[in-house]
């Protein structure tokens, strides 16, 4: 959206030169004949295709211009001052000549001071440039505006099914307008369209369908990864004291205005023991919040050139920050911030950029890290007030191994009621929920082979001969469990 009175408030003050970066080349003309109605100059519009062109006249005989530098030179012999919308203009200021041509307009060397907007997408423009544009920004559509775009496309599409009205559900439509937002009018149009015309109705399952459509609008999909099977707290045994800390601050964070004298939930680190329901936990964070989870790779990150890890990391924080609401799961962390002098630095910046964004951010993205390893972890990452919370997944108790071995028999359709579960719980001890999942997989295939059904003796049988994590790192395990008792909330 262009905001009419802010573009003629800077051409009246005479910036001779403006930078849009946008897609909507239609709305920006439609905004600059509102802002020439009240500045009175001739308003030219230029692009490679078609040409030079009066917008703001008919019937007016203009030189084609279609060749950059002929362009500039007309530009340069105008006694009148005008205003110039250049379309995807910037890769002509690659040639010397356009470049210095367009200094001269921008400098006051031509026959009259004008005014040239540069529009586009995706601009670079020459560092010579730099210092003289004004970058203008483009107003995202607000809640009032993202509601008025539904109700018109279910209208267009009535009207196309002869009165046909499409179904709409309150919640869907108010978690639609939510995760619409930071979207241009065009965009969020384009996944409206695409919800409506599915099915005739947007329900629940739309939600899901415009999420993923914003994450593949933001083009980010080689660190970020969009996931759209969010676990729930159901989902997960145990994490009693993790899922009561969540609990009230759900409604905080998805508050449009936090509450006076709160501050909005940011995030927390999850250590534990490799198994126990890290990774679970994230997912069953956005789930409870019901907002879209976001897995940073740490592993792409990387790259040999540099400057462009730490670019990388900028533009994953950024495509967050658009996606918000949402939940921003940075999985085994201190594989991407284990500290180095043999990088030149690297992982240093990297570490200084995510530092910042985790002070500085403003948007509602709630960061979930997951660590394995805490000595790898930098001290000023873990200092107070980088997360709300430190938690600690220990390896379950006896309750929480119960639980586990209902939750995956249920998965694998199987009948957990025929199962002694507290037998079954007793006989796991010192097992990690990931290896309770494992040893009724291999259950499942003893009992396939053997071509009957599922026995618990089958289960006590893999658990006999299986040793946990618990037993073949037991020294690991247990100066992490020691290190966690004095530091970390329990989990569990």
């Amino acid at each position: 959206m262009f905001d009419a009175h802010d573009l003629a408030v800077l051409i009246r003050s005479g910036t001779p030169l403006i930078l849009i970066e946008t897609n909507e080349e239609q709305r920006l003309e439609d905004a600059l004949r509102h802002v020439v109605s009240e500045v009175l100059r001739p308003l030219w519009r230029w692009s490679i295709t078609t040409g030079l062109s009066r917008l703001d006249m008919d019937g007016l005989d203009t030189p084609a211009c279609n060749d950059s530098g002929q362009l500039l030179e007309y530009m340069q012999r105008q006694e009148q001052r005008g205003i110039w919308l250049l379309l995807d203009f910037h890769p002509y200021l690659r040639y010397a000549m356009n470049l210095r041509r367009l200094r001269e307009l921008v400098l006051g060397d031509a026959a009259s001071p004008q005014t040239v907007i540069l529009a586009g997408a995706g601009i670079e423009l020459p560092a010579e440039l730099e210092a003289l544009v004004t970058r203008f920004e483009v107003k995202l559509p607000d809640d009032a505006a993202l509601q008025r775009l539904i109700r018109e496309e279910a209208f267009a599409y009535s009207r196309e099914h002869d009165g046909r009205r499409v179904e709409i559900d309150s919640r869907s439509q108010a978690l639609l307008v939510q995760h619409l937002r930071g979207l241009t009018l065009n965009d969020a149009r384009g996944i409206v369209r695409r919800v409506v015309h599915d099915d005739g109705r947007i329900g629940p399952a739309d939600v899901t369908v415009a999420q993923r459509a914003k994450f593949e609008l933001l083009g980010r999909g080689g660190l970020l990864q969009f996931q759209p099977d969010a676990a729930s707290f159901e989902d997960v045994a145990g994490l009693t004291r993790l899922k009561a800390w969540l609990q009230p601050r759900r409604t905080v964070f998805l508050a449009n205005k936090v509450p006076e004298g709160l501050d909005p939930p940011r995030g927390l680190l999850l250590l534990g023991v490799q198994g126990c329901g890290k990774s679970l936990a994230a997912k069953a964070c956005a789930g409870g919040f019901g907002v879209p989870l976001l897995r940073l790779d740490f592993g792409a990150l990387y790259n040999k050139f540099h400057g462009e890890t730490e670019r990388n990391l900028r533009q994953a924080l950024e495509t967050a920050d658009a996606m918000a609401p949402c939940v921003l799961w940075c999985d085994e962390i201190e594989k991407g911030l284990a500290t180095s002098d043999s990088d030149d630095g690297v992982s240093r910046r990297v570490l200084g950029t995510l530092l910042t964004w985790m002070s500085e951010r403003r948007r509602p993205v709630f960061l979930v890290a997951t660590a394995n390893d805490i000595s790898r972890l930098p001290p000023e990452f873990l200092r107070k007030g980088r997360f709300d919370e430190l938690f600690f997944v220990d390896l379950p108790d006896e309750a929480a191994r119960r639980e586990a071995f209902r939750i995956h028999l249920q998965r694998r359709q199987q009948k957990p009621e025929r199962h002694d579960l507290d037998e079954l719980a007793s006989a796991s001890d010192g097992f990690s929920g990931a290896e309770i999942e494992q040893a009724i997989v291999a259950a499942l295939y003893a009992a396939f082979a053997a071509g009957r059904a599922l026995r618990s003796a089958d289960i006590h049988h893999e658990l006999a001969n299986s040793r946990p994590l618990s037993v073949l790192m037991a020294e690991r395990v247990g100066a992490l469990r020691n290190w966690a008792s004095e530091r970390c909330i329990p989990a569990n």
